[in-house]
């Protein structure tokens, strides 16, 4: 009789045994509640992720195949990809209306970006010397095959017949590929275009009217 006494005082009450019933689904929805939170955090960050790296990208111009110095550009010459912004150059081309039929002044790879100092325009001469007052001249040299040395970008002297210095420290800023190729001597080729200051530009142009001229290279 004390056994059974014992046994019931010991057994579990009928409050304890709903309280336990009860007890395992409030825990679940404790912990469904957090996963669905963890869920939901984890969404915001990948939104806010693809949020900034869609603001943070831009598109940009580059070359769907080589490009060649002299070459006018259509259509067919560039492609759309996008960049982090911090890795797009200044001057990079965004329209390709900013590109079409403009000439190209040096060799431009496959996939480099465009920019506005790779083409022919009417900031080019500011942009290679620095000047406001920059121009533009073209000129026969009077040795062809040395054209084929040049390259966009070097820094060169224009000399007359006299070996007198019409200009110092002018930008070469076109090559014509015909010219770049490996003409013989006395062959007709295409004039260079050099930028320098408009009173240098003023007297290489004159210069030019009468005879070809030589470079010296820096």
């Amino acid at each position: 009789m004390d056994l059974r006494r014992r046994g019931t005082a010991l057994g579990p009450r009928l409050r304890d045994r709903v309280a336990y019933a009860v007890r395992p689904g409030w825990a679940r929805s404790v912990m469904i509640r957090r996963v669905a939170s963890g869920v939901l955090v984890a969404v915001a960050v990948v939104v806010e992720v693809g949020g900034q790296r869609a603001t943070t990208d831009a598109p940009v111009l580059v070359a769907a195949h080589d490009l060649l110095p002299g070459q006018a550009i259509t259509g067919t010459d560039l492609r759309e990809l996008r960049f982090p912004v911090e890795l797009v150059p200044d001057g990079a081309l965004r329209l390709r209306a900013d590109g079409e039929a403009h000439t190209v002044t040096g060799p431009v790879r496959t996939g480099e970006v465009v920019t506005e100092s790779r083409l022919l325009s009417p900031r080019l001469p500011m942009q290679l010397t620095g000047r406001a007052d920059a121009r533009l001249v073209p000129i026969r040299l009077a040795d062809d095959t040395v054209a084929s040395l040049l390259r966009a970008g070097d820094v060169v002297d224009v000399l007359n017949a006299q070996a007198q210095i019409l200009a110092g420290g002018a930008i070469v800023a076109l090559v014509p590929t015909t010219a770049a190729a490996t003409p013989t001597r006395n062959t007709t080729t295409p004039p260079i275009l050099l930028a320098m200051t408009e009173s240098a530009a003023h007297r290489v142009a004159g210069a030019g009217l009468d005879a070809a001229l030589a470079v010296v290279l820096h």
